[in-house]
């Protein structure tokens, strides 16, 4: 079984998570990278990020086209923002149509918990298998914890 780590890490702690998940996993990663620049401080960042997610923006992914046939598990992880997934997962999932494959999803924000957010995703893929789904407050805050948190989730799929 070849599994794939997808993420988009805004401030670095999804890419924390997705990092170990990949590691423990021996899984190939992919960062979702766009075009679009969004504000990183401030009142800005807040407007700018609620307000994609809001109006369901889809920012031009830039990486490289992805092949999801080499894979079965594909593990997907994003920041929430406004209680949803970040706008480049949403781009993602417009992209990427995914049938067949075993799902597990991470997500990493500050306090206001994951549980609108994988309700989301799971219907942004319904034809497919949820494996598990794990929420991190704040990784890079407690990186050990939540690094051997990851690593036992991931271990366990």
């Amino acid at each position: 079984m070849s599994t794939l780590v997808v993420f988009f890490s805004f401030e670095g702690n999804t890419k924390l998570v997705g990092d170990v998940i990949a590691k423990t996993m021996k899984a190939d990663t992919v960062e979702l990278k766009t075009s679009k620049q969004y504000p990183t401080e401030g009142f800005g960042k807040f407007f700018w990020g609620g307000k994609s997610v809001l109006f369901g923006e889809k920012p031009q992914i830039i990486n490289e086209r992805i092949d999801l046939s080499k894979y079965d598990t594909v593990v997907i992880g994003t920041p929430i923002w406004a209680g949803s997934f970040a706008p480049p997962i949403k781009s993602f999932i417009t992209q990427y149509k995914m049938e067949g494959k075993r799902i597990a999803l991470f997500a990493c924000h500050g306090g206001g918990g994951a549980k609108k957010c994988f309700s989301k995703l799971k219907e942004a893929f319904p034809e497919n298998q949820f494996i598990g789904e794990i929420a991190f407050v704040e990784p890079k805050k407690n990186s050990e914890v939540s690094s051997n948190e990851a690593a036992k989730w991931a271990s366990e799929l």
